[in-house]
């Protein structure tokens, strides 16, 4: 790893960092170290950087805000790649927009609907980054990515580099061809908006704010659902159906506000969530015949 980390470091790709715990990048603040831990200032140097690690034929793996993740205790193996300050380009061309991977949903969101473009109002209140989104078909509120992407510049595990478009990305429920079929990272995204009332499309945001805040634990750290809805059922309300709302394993706990979202109450670790995680999916299939399959990513080194 010393031979890597020196010829990455001549290289000048970026942040480098050994031994970084990951709690410091997961909005559930939950994690162990990474070996390495990458964080590239461009494009550019995020294609160098993975080109040596696929020389060293290193592990490795690409995070944004680090939403949706749970982190194993004892870390990843290998070579994290954080997709985020050097990845946040924006433009804004009329209603076609081109956003980094490591541009914030957020704020993308509120700077689309100051200029008057609707299409993602959905986003508002996710707390992830467009790579991240695109990756996973984030949505919310009736919308998902899949509704406004026109196309996603992707970096192939081999390191080919291709411009997809929304058929070829293969979307489904909180799902791409990324994660089906063939590994690779969003490393920009083209999205297809509409000009609208400005007025009217900042109302939606904001009720949508209203929404998330009223039943969704703010808080404290979460990674966002944990559970993917067993359509047409919801994950949420098989949960406190099943009486868990609330129910805590060590420093995990099922947030009183929402049947789907685990928060972190200040100690827990991943453990204590895989374990809450295990006890909600054998309660609700005990209780409903239902399989329960998690929407958040469990990553990292196991026991």
């Amino acid at each position: 790893m010393d031979k890597v980390i020196k010829q990455l470091s001549d290289m000048q790709i970026g942040k480098l960092l050994e031994q970084e715990p990951l709690a410091n990048h997961t909005t559930m603040k939950i994690g162990g170290p990474a070996d390495l831990f990458i964080e590239p200032s461009s494009v550019e140097n995020l294609e160098k950087a993975l080109k040596v690690i696929k020389e060293n034929d290193l592990p490795w793996r690409a995070i944004g805000r680090g939403s949706n993740l749970l982190v194993s205790d004892e870390g990843i193996a290998g070579v994290v790649l954080k997709l985020g300050k050097g990845l946040d380009h924006l433009e804004i061309n009329g209603t076609e927009v081109m956003a980094g991977a490591g541009v914030s949903l957020v704020n993308l969101s509120v700077q689309i609907s100051k200029k008057g473009y609707a299409g993602l109002e959905f986003a508002s209140g996710i707390p992830g980054s467009v790579g991240g989104s695109v990756y996973m078909n984030a949505g919310a509120h009736g919308s998902d990515m899949s509704a406004v992407l026109k196309e996603a510049h992707v970096l192939f595990e081999d390191g080919t580099l291709a411009w997809l478009s929304k058929e070829e990305m293969e979307f489904s429920y909180r799902t791409s061809l990324l994660q089906k079929k063939k590994p690779g990272i969003v490393l920009e995204a083209i999205f297809q908006l509409k000009e609208g009332d400005r007025s009217e499309i900042v109302e939606r945001m904001q009720n949508n704010k209203n929404y998330r805040k009223d039943t969704q634990p703010y808080n404290l750290p979460c990674a966002g659902s944990i559970f993917r809805n067993p359509l047409p059922n919801h994950a949420g309300e098989l949960v406190e159906e099943a009486g868990l709302k609330g129910h805590s394993i060590g420093g995990a706990q099922i947030s009183p506000m929402h049947g789907n979202f685990i928060v972190n109450t200040g100690h827990g670790c991943a453990a204590d969530v895989q374990a809450l995680i295990q006890h909600v999916k054998d309660t609700v299939y005990s209780k409903f015949k239902i399989e329960l399959e998690t929407e958040v990513e469990i990553i990292g080194r196991q026991l």
